[in-house]
């Protein structure tokens, strides 16, 4: 529905107007009708067009009927269709008549200027800005839908300043500006009229610390970009050029979506007039733009490798050379963190995690930093946080920050359907506990975060069970060329009871674990069986991974042809009794590369030549396509109580399906 404004008319003498194209003007013929007045009849000139809104009809003029009864309230509407040339350039005359007479009692000319003031923006989403008679003011998701995307601007063009490019109201590079929204302000109509009345391009109160405006004018020099709009400036006045219908301004996301913001921003553009010189100006139209701010997505283990990281600390040379053989297998690049930048911190997982912000004209990296702040709190803004690379991060309460703070208990699931539900997406999977007195959650802001993102709606899984608290302690994905594309790897108690029992059984009970390793005891498969308190508590792991098993079936559609069950033993950590560690290191903590695995090497009993873990795992993989690497990370990360996707880190490639086609 056009936007309406409503005009007074007047008998006395002639009025004047501006109709705005691509709105309506309603004439006041009841209440300008002069005394005894019983019908009347309206003509336009030929740039305007007229109807009468009559008894639930609308009805265009010229038409068979002449006169129009004013008893019935009629509504008498017009339209323009081109913008003027010249102010008055057009008119309409509303002749008054009584009951029967044929002479005018009274007419009203009101003369009419048309001008078009028209603010774009991206909303088909075909990364570039278009006229549209979609609604810009509503915001709608799915593959049908329409709404302009707006990106935080959340990297550091220009390597030469400190902090992000939305931290500081300066356009410091054309780079710059590509990461911003463009926003269009179409002008077109007599420049008398434009010089008599003021545009005004604003945006909401609540709205002003998510966005800023900028505005060069007709220049391209970068010194010319100005803020005009954002944190205390609510409100811009702006000139239309004698030579230009258009004028161009870049608008910046400072804030991702949040628990206090929902990430719909609003702009307005208002042409107001002035009665008469020196009375308070009204408004007479409004355009506005609703811009969704871009969420944070994180990407799963089955997408495409695009760099791997990891640490170089004091006596891992061996494991980050494996880390390196790996990827140079997959042909994707390797960044070796240096120990002045990590300071002895190797668990790059738990400190960082990567993902993307997108809109349809862009996609940039941006990196999720942790609360943990360990020695590689640092890295990701000195080293990531770059020209075309985001960051992002959210503190815990000073004091208050738990192991389950770190990344290594925020993973993603591939893409999953879910009772007819699509999460083109996947699904967030965070590690929490049950409810009791002293249990572990993540903090409260980065669980906010990641649900105000809406496309990726997380799931809580118990993980508290575990000493360090990690959902990657006891789940993994990896891609699978058949069913839903994956499949979900959980670690397994029984799996590996029933495995070791098989090798009893088949006479191999003396095979010992840890064969290699100094300093190390080493049980064989006949103690291990025999040990009823390790027995007893990997019963307490296992059901605590069957519970979660559970709820990854509710939550994901999974059925149990998607999960493999990795032979996995656990035992209570020496100084948390309740609480669980790896017993040998956890092969499921692995790192994904395509179809090439690196997974810990678990140094089980030798059958037959063989590692009997090793060779169950295989057993299981290969079949899918994929390809084992077992990297030693024993008395490098295991005896840490990590693994090799604690110590390694993957930048992935985003997903090709668009975020707004779906339907959160």
């Amino acid at each position: 529905m056009a936007q309406q404004r409503r005009v007074p008319l007047s008998t006395q003498r002639p009025g004047s107007a501006v109709c705005v194209l691509g709105t309506e003007l309603a004439l006041d013929v009841c209440g300008s009708a002069p005394l005894g007045a019983a019908s009347f009849q309206a003509q336009g000139s030929q740039g305007v067009k007229l109807w009468v809104l009559h008894d639930t009809q609308s009805v265009k003029l010229p038409s068979s009927v002449c006169r129009w009864p004013l008893s019935a309230r009629p509504e008498l509407l017009l339209a323009m269709e081109r913008p003027s040339k010249e102010p008055g350039d057009e008119k309409v005359r509303v002749s008054y008549f009584r009951e029967d007479g044929g002479v005018p009692v009274g007419r009203a000319v009101l003369y009419l200027t048309c001008v078009e003031v028209s603010l774009d923006a991206d909303v088909t989403r075909s990364g570039a800005v278009s006229r549209t008679l979609l609604d810009k003011a509503s915001w709608t998701w799915g593959p049908d839908g329409h709404g302009a995307v707006l990106l935080v601007n959340c990297d550091r063009d220009d390597t030469g300043t400190k902090g992000l490019d939305n931290e500081d109201s300066v356009v410091r590079s054309y780079e710059d500006l590509q990461d911003m929204a463009q926003l269009v302000l179409r002008t077109r109509g007599p420049r008398a009229t434009f010089a008599g009345h003021r545009l005004l391009l604003h945006l909401d109160f609540a709205d002003a610390d998510k966005i800023r405006v900028f505005y060069g004018g007709n220049n391209v020099e970068l010194e010319r970009f100005k803020p005009i709009l954002g944190d205390s400036e609510l409100s811009y006045t702006v000139r239309p050029s004698r030579h230009q219908h258009e004028s161009v301004f870049y608008v910046e996301g400072l804030a991702f979506p949040d628990v206090d913001f929902s990430g719909l921003v609003s702009l307005h553009v208002t042409l107001l007039e002035s009665a008469e010189k020196g009375t308070p100006e009204s408004p007479i139209f409004t355009d506005t733009v609703v811009f969704r701010v871009a969420p944070w997505i994180m990407t799963p283990n089955t997408a495409a490798p695009l760099e791997v990281f990891v640490c170089s600390v004091q006596g891992n040379e061996e494991f980050v050379a494996a880390v390196g053989a790996l990827a140079e297998r997959v042909q994707v690049p390797l960044t070796v963190v240096p120990a002045p930048q990590n300071k002895q911190d190797r668990w790059i997982q738990d400190e960082i995690e990567f993902g993307y912000i997108q809109a349809p004209h862009k996609t940039l990296p941006v990196v999720f930093d942790s609360p943990r702040d360990g020695g590689l709190k640092d890295f990701p803004v000195r080293s990531i946080l770059g020209a075309d690379f985001g960051y992002v991060a959210r503190q815990a309460p000073k004091g208050w920050v738990s192991s389950l703070d770190s990344f290594g208990n925020l993973e993603v699931s591939p893409p999953v359907t879910v009772q007819g539900k699509e999460y083109p997406l996947g699904r967030i999977l965070i590690g929490s506990s049950f409810p009791r007195v002293g249990g572990r959650r993540m903090a409260k802001a980065v669980r906010d975060f990641l649900v105000a993102q809406k496309v990726q709606a997380p799931v809580e899984l118990f993980s508290d069970w575990l000493y360090v608290g990690h959902v990657d302690e006891f789940l993994t994905f990896v891609p699978a060329p058949d069913r839903k594309g994956f499949r979900l790897l959980l670690a397994s108690p029984s799996a590996c009871y029933q495995l070791l029992k098989e090798k009893q059984e088949e006479g191999f009970g003396e095979a010992a674990m840890f064969q290699g390793l100094d300093k190390v005891s080493k049980p064989t498969i006949n103690e291990i069986l025999a040990d009823e308190e390790l027995r007893k508590f990997n019963d307490y792991a296992q059901s605590c991974i069957s519970w979660n098993r559970d709820i990854l079936k509710r939550s994901l559609g999974l059925a149990e042809p998607d999960i493999l069950d990795i032979p996995q033993l656990f035992q209570s950590h020496r100084k948390a009794g309740a609480e669980a560690e790896a017993f040998f290191p956890d092969m499921v903590n692995m790192l994904v590369l395509g179809r090439h695995l690196g997974i810990p090497k678990p140094f089980g009993p030798v059958v037959g030549g063989r590692c009997c873990l090793e060779q169950r795992v295989r057993e299981l993989l290969e079949p899918l396509g994929l390809s084992c690497t077992f990297i030693d990370d024993f008395f490098t990360y295991h005896i840490g109580l990590g693994e090799v996707h604690c110590g390694t880190n993957v930048r992935r490639k985003p997903f090709a399906f668009k975020w707004w086609h779906m339907v959160p």
